[in-house]
């Protein structure tokens, strides 16, 4: 993503190691106005998140499960840094446990992958909060 697309608007992150979900999230997302940039893996989503330009994401979309580092470990690093910063979980295989724990570091959401489509929707919600 250039530094122009993200001037345009809200943008947002989205991580999945799963190439078919991303593609999926993003076209949601495009569809759905927003500009969006993707990271495959969690090292990869907090290499994104930490350059300088363009400016941190207006939300980040994360995969619970993936190689590495899990979705709840780079939410807590993202969160760490900046406590304001929209993050929503999504996964196949939320539980209870999951979501109590991602909602007490201050995860916004959870939402489960099934409801791709409904994310930009979601997402305008929470960024109007």
């Amino acid at each position: 993503m250039t530094h122009d697309a993200a001037q345009r608007g809200p943008w947002v992150l989205v991580v999945d190691d799963d190439r078919d979900m991303r593609d999926l999230a993003r076209l949601s997302l495009e569809i759905g106005g927003l500009v969006v940039d993707e990271a495959a893996d969690g090292t990869q989503a907090l290499e994104r998140f930490f350059e300088p330009i363009p400016p941190p994401p207006s939300a980040v979309v994360l995969d619970m499960r993936m190689p590495g580092l899990n979705g709840l470990e780079v939410a807590e690093r993202m969160l760490s840094y900046n406590p304001e910063q929209l993050i929503v979980l999504f996964s196949a295989q939320l539980d209870s446990d999951c979501e109590d724990a991602a909602l007490a570091f201050g995860v916004a959401a959870c939402v489960p992958k099934h409801d791709v489509m409904k994310l930009p929707e979601i997402l305008r919600h929470l960024m109007a909060a």
